[in-house]
C-alpha cells in the first residue's frame, strides 16, 4: 500500500497493491494490519457502506458532529467519481481548504477522510458504486451539511451546474456561517 499525504493536514490517498495479468486483476482493498501500521492513531473502521449512483448525482457535502464524528476510507468500485474532503476542523492549519481526487474503478485510489471533515462526491460517469468504510456508527442527530455550492469553498465539481442531482435533504443545507 502506498500513501501520499494531500496538501490537507491529516487527508490521505493510498494506493492499494494491485496486481494484474491478461485474466484481469486482483487487489488488496483493504489490509488491517497494514493499516494500523500505517495510521497507528486511526480507530478502527466498523461499518462498510456503498452507494450507487447515475451520471450528475452529487452526494454532499457532510458529516457528523462531535462524538458521532466519522473518519471514512472512499474507493469507487465501478465508475468513476470526484471525490471531494473539506477540512472543517477550526484548529486546523488548513481549515475550509479542500482536497479533489478522481476515484475509479481503473484507478483503484482510496481517500482516507479524516473526522471532522465534510465529504462529498459527484458522479462524472454514466453509473457509479461507491464504497465506503467509517470508524462510527451514523448518528442522525449529529449530520450535519453545507451546500455543495457554498461560495467560500468554491469546489469545482467537473459536471455542469444543470447536470447536477441532489437529494432532497442536500438541496436545504445551508452555506458557511462566519
Amino acid at each position: 500500500m502506498i500513501v501520499t499525504q494531500t496538501p490537507l493536514k491529516d487527508c490521505f490517498v493510498i494506493d492499494p497493491p494491485v496486481f494484474s495479468d491478461d485474466r484481469g486483476y486482483f487487489s488488496i482493498v483493504h489490509d488491517k494490519h497494514a493499516f494500523a501500521k500505517a495510521f497507528p492513531q486511526q480507530t478502527p473502521f466498523i461499518l462498510q457502506n456503498e452507494s450507487f449512483s447515475t451520471y450528475g448525482v452529487l452526494r454532499g457535502l457532510h458529516l457528523q458532529k462531535g462524538d458521532a464524528a466519522q473518519a471514512k476510507l472512499v474507493r469507487c468500485v465501478q465508475g468513476r467519481i470526484l471525490d471531494v474532503a473539506v477540512d472543517y476542523r477550526p484548529d486546523s492549519p488548513t481549515y475550509l481548504k479542500h482536497f479533489t481526487i478522481e476515484l475509479s474503478g481503473d484507478n483503484h485510489k482510496q481517500l482516507l477522510v479524516p473526522r471532522g471533515f465534510l465529504h462529498g462526491f459527484s458522479v462524472l460517469s454514466k453509473t457509479a458504486i461507491v464504497n465506503y468504510q467509517v470508524d462510527n456508527t451514523y448518528q442522525p442527530e449529529n449530520e450535519f451539511g453545507i451546500r455543495h455550492d457554498d461560495p467560500t469553498l468554491n469546489i469545482d465539481w467537473q459536471i455542469p451546474h444543470l447536470d447536477i442531482q441532489l437529494s432532497e435533504k442536500d438541496e436545504q443545507l445551508g452555506f458557511i456561517k462566519f
